[in-house]
């Protein structure tokens, strides 16, 4: 067991967006006391007991010894645990992660804001083994190569191990696209509450418009506008399920100017309305 001094934990003082890079600790589990949001993948292991998460809306525990993976930009949110020992997180730069060419079945509902779980548990003792490496070796430059390598087949492997009858190639961005799509989702994630479009997207990454909307489209399967749509609708069901404040409050402070089009916009992406939204999540 490596020692205390490598054990981290959550620091609520972080700030929001505050990339996190290539990294792979042992971590401490703990209740936050609010989300966490980075624009890294980010994969947890735990070995002994299980984590649950508020991820987004939803409830999701993390079962013992299975890798989980989800993108760091999605807010999330340890709301329950059960087993004190230290658990592993890594985190890898989502341009680092698209350059890895896995599956569209695998990578899509990954970016589209899901939790995609192992559905194998024969690799456990390797992970194990695996991540303890990893964390041995990541603080060594020479060494981050091969961890590189590691994490990419072992990906390459939990994708085999949830097939998909989506066959679909996978995603195909030049070095440079997948840079520029990193920046552009960030800086959706930050000033979605403003009134922003897709020129102001391409801008932010001096990319013309068209362009823009074609390569972020090609990562994720939306255009740059309907992207803006749902991180919007996003925000406003974390804020549903876990405040009081009212649908209009929300509505305003979720970047809609009118609480027509944000309740048309929530319903055709939840097929229900706000006030249903959280009686329902109200009932779980």
């Amino acid at each position: 067991m490596p020692n205390s001094e490598k054990i981290k934990r959550f620091d609520e003082s972080r700030t929001k967006f505050n990339p996190y890079g290539l990294t792979c600790e042992l971590w401490v589990p703990n209740l936050m006391r609010r989300p966490d949001r980075h624009n890294e993948i980010e994969i947890n292991y735990f070995p002994h007991g299980t984590l649950t998460y508020l991820f987004q809306d939803q409830r999701i525990t993390i079962p013992e010894k299975r890798l989980a993976i989800f993108w760091g930009l999605v807010s999330h949110q340890i709301i329950q645990y059960e087993g004190d020992k230290p658990y592993f997180v890594c985190t890898i730069p989502l341009s680092q992660f698209l350059e890895w060419n896995l599956p569209t079945s695998f990578v899509d509902p990954i970016l589209n804001g899901n939790i995609s779980i192992d559905s194998s548990m024969e690799d456990s003792f390797y992970d194990e083994f695996l991540l303890r490496r990893w964390v041995e070796d990541i603080n060594y430059r020479d060494a981050l190569d091969v961890i590189l390598l590691e994490m990419q087949a072992r990906l390459h492997r939990m994708a085999h191990n949830n097939p998909s009858s989506d066959k679909k190639a996978s995603i195909a961005l030049l070095n440079a696209e997948m840079s520029q799509v990193e920046n552009m989702s960030l800086y959706i994630a930050q000033n979605h509450a403003d009134n922003i479009k897709v020129s102001d997207v391409g801008e932010a990454v001096g990319l013309h418009p068209d362009y823009a909307n074609t390569i972020f489209k090609k990562a994720f399967g939306i255009t740059i506008g309907q992207y803006i749509i749902e991180e919007k609708i996003s925000h406003a069901r974390r804020k549903l399920v876990t405040t009081k404040t009212n649908v209009t409050e929300i509505a305003f402070e979720c970047g809609f100017n009118s609480i027509s089009r944000f309740n048309a916009a929530f319903r055709k992406i939840n097929q229900c309305t706000p006030r249903e939204f959280r009686n329902k999540f109200l009932l779980i």
